[in-house]
């Protein structure tokens, strides 16, 4: 049985009405904005330098916070109910958030123990874990000796030690080599497939388009578009996101942290 079949929310994310801006700056960042993303879906939301992705993935999961507008996590207003939202959520951010002095073992465990794990449910999962994303055999080593791709394996790891029924992701492959992307994918995939929404950001176009199903594309804080992603390529006669991102906004899609 999926391990979310019994939950009844239409949407895993709800954006209604948002307005945010950054202090000390003119203007308002967001205005009016509005995003639904479906339960279980595999979606992805881009746009080009200075589009709002990261911003609005920090609003969604409460590293910001805004007086205009509400979002809700599985009809929890992260808010007003901050703890309960949280609880359903997992975020791989793309800094690395563990600690390099501690091992992937006792990264888990303490990350496990914050989310509210208890003991016998903890070691469970860091075993799993580790045997999933091949740190098993580094499991006592100090993470500061790994490599790039180890690294984001263990960022994964600790994002989902907690079984969330939504999973936020900020560029989760980016710097890796060719087999960890695989790997990462195909992991990320069988989480969707088991029921987890995954709520996906990146610069790799090629791997954005095997993953998500469903995008919004962004400018400025604005939806440009919002839809399947096979429906948007053929609508606008495009071969790949590349060529969608150039035709709706006009820019080339580049690195940005806002």
């Amino acid at each position: 049985m999926n391990q979310h079949d019994e939950q009844t929310e239409t949407f895993a994310v709800e954006v209604e009405d948002l307005g945010f801006s950054y202090p000390g700056q003119p203007g308002r960042y967001f205005s009016h904005f509005n995003l639904k993303i479906a339960v279980a879906e595999r979606f992805g939301l881009f746009g080009p330098n200075g589009a709002g992705k990261t911003t609005l993935l920090h609003l969604m999961t409460g590293l910001l916070s805004s007086r205009e507008g509400t979002i809700r996590i599985l009809g929890k207003e992260i808010k007003k109910d901050n703890q309960s939202a949280r609880r359903f959520f997992g975020f791989v951010p793309q800094d690395f958030s563990f600690y390099e002095e501690l091992s992937p073992r006792e990264n888990l465990e303490f990350f496990g123990a914050w989310s509210g794990l208890k003991g016998v449910e903890i070691r469970k999962r860091t075993t799993e874990l580790l045997e999933i994303l091949d740190l098993t055999d580094v499991r006592d080593k100090q993470a500061q000796q790994f490599s790039g791709g180890m690294k984001r394996r263990l960022n994964l790891a600790i994002g989902v030690i907690h079984q969330p029924r939504v999973l936020f992701l900020d560029e989760p492959t980016v710097g890796v080599d060719v087999q960890t992307r695989y790997a990462i994918v195909n992991y990320l995939k069988e989480l969707n497939r088991k029921g987890t929404t995954l709520v996906y950001t990146s610069h790799q176009l090629a791997e954005a388009e095997e993953l998500c199903e469903k995008i919004a594309l962004m400018d400025k804080g604005t939806l440009v578009a919002h839809d399947d992603l096979q429906k948007l390529l053929a609508e606008h006669r495009q071969e790949g996101l590349e060529g969608l991102f150039l035709t709706l906004t006009g820019k080339n899609y580049g690195n940005d942290h806002v």
